[in-house]
């Protein structure tokens, strides 16, 4: 019998949590937790700007891709000692969690980091950072490694010129698996940083660009008004109208900025931010805007009396086309996570509402051609969706909860309760069968699904609803599809995808993610759906085994375990179907040694536009990306 006492507990001090778990900082050591890093710089400097103080803002990706580089002409960290912890400025906030100049509110009236965490966690994060710091007529450097400094805070000789702060770092491997940033992700956000903080001047220099170091600088006076003509552009939105609602209020300690227009497009796109930081998982300012636009229309339609007979309009009919871009600047904003994903303020929704309402249904009046032609854009909408549900209605029917109703070829699993039960869509019948005699029958859903699915991009609703492996899939799932879809029918917590780790595997996975995300995006949005990891290789050394996922992880296995003198033995795996039960199990299956990637939609511009070219009928988008990026294939999988 083991004991436990007060001396088994451990303390964790310093910045020590943050590398012991990463994730609760950055989300994950994933691509999207490594360029977080460069945000959290990246929206200090911008938070200078925010408030007046800085002017232009330069980001450089340094020609190894591993290292990045911000500066700003703001006010510099201060570096003078403070009395009690007899440390500089820069130190304690560059190795002190919940240290910061933004608590009180004084220095910054609205900023995007709040908690004092983001300088300090991407200093324990880094192999290497360096602060430089212009202030007074001075100049400081100081240098770091994993969040502990290695030199004192050193002051250059002689005077300085200008103010700033400038801070250059470099990921530690020991905590990302792959430390190389991309270019087009970082140049993103900073053009989007450009249109949300009109006026100021970002430069991103990227010294990895093949013809020597490229330059670019983003700077808009139109702000986001630029930003929907952008989005509008990329997503081939057609208005319906010619010019779009612009809004723009001083609100109670903060700022709101609005624009949006209806468009031919089937789905509603809206962009928000809080404080320049994307709110990707929307919030409380994104429901107030909602509201406030429904309740706008809904009282311009009735005051009017242009309510066609037999048509009843809804909510998403209203919003059905419409793109949008919201920005708000409030002193003290509420996140969900040190990702800041999702606002939580719950003043936000009456303040956004009580803003847009009144100057939309005046923007109305004031404009009845306009008016008119998005009033006809959304009757239109509300007939498209009662003829859908026609089209649907079988498959709701298939959907209902009846196990006696299930596709035959579906092994479900014995719990009753959703909340412990998981579906795995596994590629083919000989995968599947596997699958069945290795999973735990207690919580485990097992769905072969037969050769490449329907590419359902650009097919109708109609004959997605009619392909007999798609249709399959969602009388299984239970939650419906279109006008009736519902969440709460959905008859399992996770949805896991699990195809064979090679090319065929990946366009399987490739096909089912498209299927998900344009029928089923509430699922990826409640973050139901999974992708699992299984093994290519299995790599036997001397009498250790390893599974590795694929080229660079079998690399990262054989440098870190094989010896000069060891017996090495590698076998690729063909297909799941090739693996024992038992293996599938310790690999795959188990929920205490697999992997899963949780799918999410960071950037629904990005996703849609690569959804659109990948998948979509004209080959060309195909063939313009895999020129763009045949760099980065070092090798394929044929």
């Amino acid at each position: 019998m083991t004991t436990y006492t007060t001396e088994d507990l451990t303390v964790l001090e310093g910045l020590d949590p943050v590398r012991k778990r990463p994730g609760m900082y950055i989300g994950g050591v994933g691509s999207a937790g490594l360029h977080h890093l460069v945000w959290e710089v990246f929206d200090n400097s911008v938070d200078e700007a925010m408030n007046g103080h800085a002017s232009e803002v330069t980001v450089t990706l340094h020609k190894d891709g591993q290292s990045v580089t911000v500066a700003d002409n703001g006010r510099g960290i201060p570096c003078d000692i403070d009395k009690k912890l007899k440390k500089s400025g820069l130190e304690i906030i560059l190795t002190t969690l919940h240290a910061g100049g933004k608590f009180d509110g004084d220095n910054y009236k609205t900023a995007g980091g709040l908690h004092g965490v983001g300088a300090s966690v991407v200093n324990a994060l880094s192999k290497k950072l360096s602060a430089t710091v212009r202030r007074g007529g001075k100049e400081f450097r100081m240098d770091f490694s994993r969040g502990k400094p290695k030199t004192k805070l050193l002051r250059k000789k002689g005077p300085a010129r200008g103010t700033g702060t400038t801070i250059t770092f470099e990921p530690d491997p020991t905590i990302f698996a792959r430390t190389q940033f991309n270019s087009e992700t970082i140049g993103q956000r900073i053009e989007i940083a450009s249109f949300i903080h009109k006026g100021v001047r970002f430069n991103y220099h990227d010294e990895t660009a093949e013809a020597g170091t490229s330059k670019t600088t983003y700077l808009h006076e139109n702000g986001i008004v630029d930003f929907l003509g952008k989005t509008l552009k990329e997503r081939s939105a057609r208005p319906t109208h010619d010019a779009p609602f612009t809004f723009e209020k001083e609100v109670p300690d903060g700022r709101l900025e609005l624009v949006f227009q209806w468009t031919e497009h089937t789905e509603e796109y809206l962009k928000s931010y809080v404080n320049g930081i994307p709110t990707g998982s929307g919030g409380t300012h994104e429901n107030g805007l909602r509201a406030g636009i429904n309740k706008a229309i809904r009282n311009y339609i009735e005051t009017h009396k242009l309510t066609p007979r037999g048509v009843k309009v809804e909510t998403n009919d209203i919003r059905e086309g419409m793109h949008g871009i919201l920005s708000v600047f409030i002193a003290e904003p509420q996140f969900q996570g040190q990702t800041k994903d999702r606002l939580n303020n719950p003043e936000c929704t009456g303040m956004v509402d009580n803003a847009v309402r009144p100057a939309l249904e005046q923007w109305l009046n004031a404009n009845g051609s306009v008016a008119e032609s998005i009033c006809a854009r959304i009757f239109a909408a509300a007939r498209a969706r009662a003829a859908s549900r026609a089209a649907s209605a079988a498959v709701s029917r298939k959907s209902a909860t009846n196990k006696l109703t299930l596709p035959g070829k579906l092994s479900d699993c014995n719990s009753n309760n959703r909340e412990d039960s998981e579906l795995f869509i596994v590629e083919g019948d000989s995968a599947g069968g596997s699958a069945k005699q290795g999973r735990d029958r207690s919580h485990q859903a097992i769905l072969p699904l037969r050769g490449k699915v329907l590419n359902t991009e650009n097919a109708s609703l109609k004959k997605v609803v009619e392909n007999k492996e798609i249709g399959d899939l969602l009388t299984a799932l239970g939650c419906g599809i279109g006008s009736n879809f519902s969440l709460g029918n959905l008859r399992y917590q996770r949805v896991i995808l699990l195809a064979d780790a090679d090319s065929d595997g990946h366009h399987i996975t490739t096909l089912l993610l498209t299927f998900f995300y344009r029928h089923l995006p509430d699922l990826i949005r409640d973050g139901r759906l999974f992708i699992a990891l299984p093994p290519l290789y299995r790599i036997d050394i001397a009498k250790e085994t390893y599974w590795a996922a694929d080229e660079d992880d079998k690399t990262r296995i054989l440098d870190q375990h094989a010896k000069p003198n060891s017996k090495v033995d590698i076998t690729r795996f063909k297909g799941l179907g090739e693996m024992m039960p038992k293996v599938l199990w310790e690999t795959t299956l188990n929920p205490k040694t697999r992997r899963l990637l949780r799918v999410e939609i960071a950037d629904p511009l990005h996703t849609d536009q690569v959804m659109s070219d990948l998948m979509g009928k004209d080959p060309s988008a195909r063939f313009r990306f895999i020129m763009e990026h045949a760099d980065q294939a070092e090798e394929i999988d044929v």
